[in-house]
């Protein structure tokens, strides 16, 4: 085992054991996603995707439980993306979102900055979005996250490899009388099968509503695929 797949293993360890349980609130299930990654023409790129939330367990503040699998929501979004310089790529989207009969509606804009030092790859995402429910405020986030990204043989990921992939974000969110901050860590292993089909699975750690002091805590599993075409 070579040193970097040892660094790469203790990286994803260390973000995985520095989340601390710190609230009452805990919810854990599965969020499985497909991703469908088009290049155009003229520096521009789409993305389409898929994703679903099933609840597995959960626990409320007065120490209830409720165990089970049951279905939450499923939300289809697209974007469109054009890359604006040698590392920048602005991009925007629609969303919506099938959960328990309610439709909600959300639009995008976000900005990606790629650095790429030597067989490290980062990645800085600035994005804002907007949710309208006939059933619920209008929500405005503003969020960022970093994304680290490293193959776990040679200086670049090749088919039948695999590869470490961790992501820390902040959200700021706001709504009619209401403020609130989350914080995701998302530590992942990833296999690139052949050049156009990959897949991701790790924990997707959640801990929201630290403004309100609830630490309402969701931990899902993340298992990903993503078909890459032109």
């Amino acid at each position: 085992m070579n040193t970097r797949l040892l660094l790469s293993i203790l990286l994803v360890l260390l973000t995985s054991f520095s989340i601390e349980l710190v609230g009452q609130n805990l919810e854990f299930g599965g969020l499985p996603s497909v991703n469908f990654n088009l290049k155009g023409k003229s520096h521009w790129s789409y993305n389409g995707k898929i994703e679903s939330r099933q609840q597995f367990h959960s626990r409320a503040s007065n120490s209830e439980h409720e165990r089970g699998i049951n279905y939450l929501l499923t939300d289809f979004s697209l974007l469109a993306a054009r890359k604006i310089g040698l590392s920048s790529r602005l991009a925007g989207g629609y969303l919506f979102r099938l959960e328990e009969g309610n439709l909600q509606h959300r639009f995008i804009q976000q900005m990606v900055v790629v650095q790429r030092l030597r067989t490290l790859r980062l990645a800085h995402r600035f994005l804002s979005d907007q949710t309208f429910s006939s059933q619920e405020n209008t929500e405005i986030r503003f969020r960022y996250r970093i994304t680290m990204e490293v193959p776990l043989n040679g200086e670049s990921l090749d088919p039948g490899e695999f590869y470490v992939k961790a992501s820390q974000e902040i959200l700021y969110g706001m709504a009619i009388g209401v403020h609130d901050l989350e914080l995701r860590f998302i530590p992942l292993l990833g296999y690139n099968f052949v050049q156009d089909l990959k897949m991701e699975t790790g924990i997707d750690y959640r801990l929201g509503s630290i403004i309100g002091g609830n630490n309402e805590q969701k931990i899902w599993l993340a298992v990903n695929l993503f078909f890459d075409f032109g």
